[in-house]
């Protein structure tokens, strides 16, 4: 335990021998290493604030994503039949309606087959007509044989073949009947063959791409070539998005946002959220969610697979006091005098440097510059938009000057 400092005088009084030349020797020492510590310690340091004004205004939180431009229907049109391509009716960029003629295939087996079909419904619409007036004879000769069988001067003999015949000819009107409707099927399966040999648009919209040509070999396979790819109308277009799942809570379909693309610079369009889709990809272990924009597109500037940057708005409040982001991070040091550096007449001569850490940081006060002191001021935090951040604050004004950081000046 370090007691209370020497009594100079005494020991300044105290006779001059050996131990007093000691004494004396010692003290000298020590009041010049004090001396020199006072003279070579350096100056007080001057600490200089920056602040920034509290501002009050609109805060708009917005995502940012990058996507494409797509039409909202984009179908491709293979052929159903196999055969060669006769003629091809469209080309590149020309808008079509639904039922329009695209292409035409090589039909003349399919108009034969039809013709052939026909035929057979015909021929059999004659054996139904045939079955049918057997039917009615036999009718008429069993209903007689009844009646003489009846009175007993029927043979039996001629009952029972009077009676399989009538029954043979109501059978033979059955398959008759039935041949005829296979007929008409087969007549109905070959006529929708010729139609599809027309390879028609079931949209209205315009040709994106053509891969068709004419003397083209069609195989209708499972991997159909792709002959045709149509868009809807380019009017009414939609961007695919990618949301990072870091900003997939903030999102929501009905959010408002504008985009813009490399092919117009400096030009921006409105999109609006029209579905986000709960199915994750995963690029390159980066997981992201795909999100649908209706977009306008009346004036045709923008083209399918233009890439686009959309700046998704997904809060805004209105007057309220921002504060820069720094200012919630900043905490003025806790200054403390370190103890004695040593024991006795030095330690009490050469006290220790100021020491200080920095306050800990929770982001639910900020300080503000009052009388060139740091005032500490308790804040609700609210939405920020990376750079700003809404506060709620009793003891806040707009103006107040809060501090974002600190430097030290001699």
């Amino acid at each position: 335990m370090t007691g209370p400092p020497p009594d100079l005088t005494r020991i300044a009084r105290k006779p001059r021998g050996r131990r007093g030349w000691l004494w004396i020797v010692l003290l000298r020492a020590a009041l010049g290493a004090g001396a020199w510590a006072l003279t070579t310690r350096a100056p007080a340091s001057a600490i200089s604030y920056d602040t920034t004004p509290v501002e009050r205004g609109d805060l708009v939180v917005t995502v940012i994503a990058t996507g494409t431009v797509q039409p909202t229907t984009r179908i491709d049109i293979s052929s159903e039949l196999s055969g060669t391509i006769a003629a091809v009716e469209v080309d590149f960029n020309d808008e079509v309606v639904v039922g329009q003629i695209l292409a035409r295939l090589d039909d003349t087996k399919l108009r034969a087959r039809v013709s052939t079909v026909e035929a057979q419904l015909a021929a059999a619409r004659a054996r139904l007509t045939q079955a049918e007036a057997t039917a009615s004879e036999t009718t008429e000769t069993w209903t007689s044989t009844q009646e003489l069988d009846a009175r007993g001067l029927a043979v039996r003999a001629t009952v029972v073949a009077a009676k399989a015949a009538h029954d043979r000819a109501i059978a033979a009107v059955e398959i008759a009947r039935a041949d005829l409707a296979l007929a008409e099927a087969s007549l109905s399966e070959s006529q929708s063959d010729l139609a599809k040999a027309e390879i028609r648009s079931p949209i209205a919209g315009i040709v994106l791409d053509r891969a068709a040509e004419k003397g083209q070999i069609v195989a209708a396979t499972l991997n159909a070539p792709i002959l045709f790819t149509l868009a809807e109308d380019l009017s009414r277009m939609e961007l695919q998005v990618d949301i990072d799942e870091a900003d997939i809570g903030r999102v929501a379909v009905g959010n408002e946002a504008t985009f813009t693309v490399d092919a117009h610079p400096g030009q921006s369009f409105p999109a609006k959220i029209t579905q986000l889709r709960f199915a994750p990809e995963d690029t390159n272990g980066v997981v992201t969610y795909k999100a649908v924009l209706s977009v306008e597109n009346d004036r045709r500037l923008l083209r399918p697979g233009m890439t686009a940057t959309a700046t998704i708005t997904v809060d805004r409040q209105p007057e309220v006091l921002l504060v820069p982001m720094a200012a919630l991070r900043y905490a003025p040091p806790i200054v403390e005098e370190s103890s004695q550096s040593g024991r006795g007449l030095l330690g009490f001569i050469m006290p220790g440097r100021p020491q200080g850490q920095r306050q800990k940081v929770d982001g639910s006060s900020l300080w503000v510059l009052r009388g060139g002191k740091p005032v500490k001021v308790a804040v609700t935090p609210g939405a920020s938009d990376g750079r700003m951040m809404a506060v709620a604050s009793d003891d806040l004004a707009e103006g107040d000057p809060v501090i974002t950081n600190q430097r030290e000046t001699r």
